[in-house]
C-alpha cells in the first residue's frame, strides 16, 4: 500500500481545478440555501449555460473568450429571472422541482442531435481556449517532488480559480454583513414576518437567485477553460448534489464553508478511491477478491463518504463551520 501517493494524490485534487468549481457551484449554492432558505438542485443549468456560453462565442462567433463570459453571465442572469418568476411566490420545494428539472431540460436538449451542428451533441464542443492558453505566465511545472506535481497550465487554471473564489467570498462577506444580506437572513428565518415589516419578500428573493446563479455561472467558466471541452456529461445531476455536499461539510451561511467543503470533500474522495483500489489490486490484495473486486472497489469511496455524511447530519447539522442557530429555514 504507497500511502505516499494516496497522499499526495489526495492533496493534488483537494486545491486543484476540480476543487474550485464545486467551491464556486458551492458559494451560489450557499447564497441560495444558506442565506435565503431557497432550495435550487439545478446549480448544474447555470454552470451548463455558461460553459457552453464560452464555447460557442468562440467556435460559433468567432469571438473572444470575453465576450463569451459576459454573454455566460446574462445568461445565468436570465436563466434565474426564467426559474424564479413562476416559483418564488409558491413555497420552497416548487423551485427545487423546477430548478431540478429545467437543468436536464437543457442538458438533454444540448445533448440532442438536432443541435450538434452547434453543441456538437454528446461529444460536446472542444479546442476554444488558445486564447486563455497563450495568456499563461508559467512556464514550468509545479509541486512537491515525490508527492504530487501540477503541470503549467494546471498552475494558470488555480491561479484565476482560486482568484474567483477569493473575490466571491469577499462579495458575499459584504453582501451577508451590508442591510440587503441581513434581509435575506431575516427571509430565511420567517418570510411572513419580513413580508410584515414592508419588505418585497419576492424582489430579495429573486435577486439571491440572480446572484447565487451568477456564482455558478462562474463554476461553468472553469469547467470550460481547465477541460479545454465542454459537453453534457460534464453538467450531470449528481454536480448539484456535489456541491451541496461540499456547502453541507463546510457549513450553509458561512463565508468560508463551501470552500473548506470542497477542500475537505475532494482530499477524502481521492484519497478513500485510492486507498480502495491499491486494496484489491495486484496478485495479492489487501482486500480478497472474494469480498470486493476491482470494480466495487471504485464505488466504496461514495459509500463512505455517504455513510461520513450520514454521521455530520446526525451529529453536527450545521457542519464544520456552520452555526445551528442558522439551520431554522422556512420551506414554506
Amino acid at each position: 500500500m504507497d500511502f505516499v501517493a494516496i497522499l499526495g494524490s489526495a492533496i493534488q485534487q483537494a486545491l486543484g481545478p476540480t476543487a474550485i468549481i464545486y467551491c464556486l457551484a458551492a458559494i451560489g449554492l450557499n447564497v441560495h440555501f444558506g442565506y435565503t432558505g431557497l432550495l435550487n438542485f439545478g446549480q448544474a443549468g447555470f454552470m451548463m449555460v455558461a460553459g457552453y456560453a464560452i464555447a460557442c462565442a468562440v467556435t460559433i462567433f468567432a469571438s473572444s473568450l470575453w465576450l463569451g463570459v459576459l454573454v455566460g453571465l446574462v445568461l445565468a442572469a436570465l436563466l434565474a429571472l426564467a426559474l424564479g418568476v413562476p416559483t418564488l411566490r409558491l413555497r420552497a420545494d416548487y423551485l427545487a422541482i423546477v430548478t431540478i428539472a429545467s437543468a436536464e431540460i437543457i442538458r438533454q436538449t444540448i445533448a440532442a442531435a438536432s443541435f450538434s451542428e452547434y453543441f456538437g451533441g454528446q461529444d460536446g464542443v472542444t479546442d476554444f481556449i488558445a486564447g486563455f492558453r497563450d495568456a499563461n505566465p508559467y512556464s514550468g511545472s509545479v509541486g512537491i517532488p515525490g508527492l504530487f506535481r501540477w503541470s503549467a497550465f494546471d498552475i494558470w487554471v488555480m491561479t484565476v480559480g482560486w482568484l474567483l473564489v477569493a473575490i466571491s467570498c469577499l462579495i458575499v462577506f459584504l453582501l451577508m454583513r451590508s442591510p440587503w444580506g441581513r434581509v435575506l437572513k431575516s427571509i430565511r428565518e420567517d418570510e411572513n414576518a419580513v413580508r410584515s415589516l414592508g419588505k418585497n419578500v419576492y424582489a430579495y428573493k429573486m435577486q439571491a437567485l440572480v446572484i447565487g446563479g451568477i456564482f455558478g455561472a462562474l463554476a461553468g467558466f472553469m469547467v470550460s477553460l481547465r477541460s479545454a471541452a465542454v459537453g453534457p456529461s460534464f453538467f450531470a445531476t449528481d454536480v448539484t448534489f456535489f456541491a451541496y455536499t461540499v456547502l453541507l461539510i463546510g457549513g450553509a451561511a458561512r463565508v468560508f464553508g463551501p470552500v473548506v467543503g470542497a477542500i475537505i470533500f475532494w482530499f477524502l474522495i481521492t484519497a478513500l478511491g485510492g486507498f480502495f483500489s491499491q486494496a484489491t489490486a495486484g496478485s495479492d490484495p489487501l482486500i480478497p477478491e472474494a469480498i470486493m473486486d476491482p470494480t466495487q472497489a471504485s464505488l466504496m469511496r461514495f459509500i463512505f463518504l455517504g455513510l461520513g455524511l450520514m454521521l455530520l447530519m446526525i451529529f453536527r447539522p450545521q457542519g464544520i463551520f456552520g452555526d445551528r442557530r442558522e439551520l431554522a429555514i422556512d420551506a414554506r
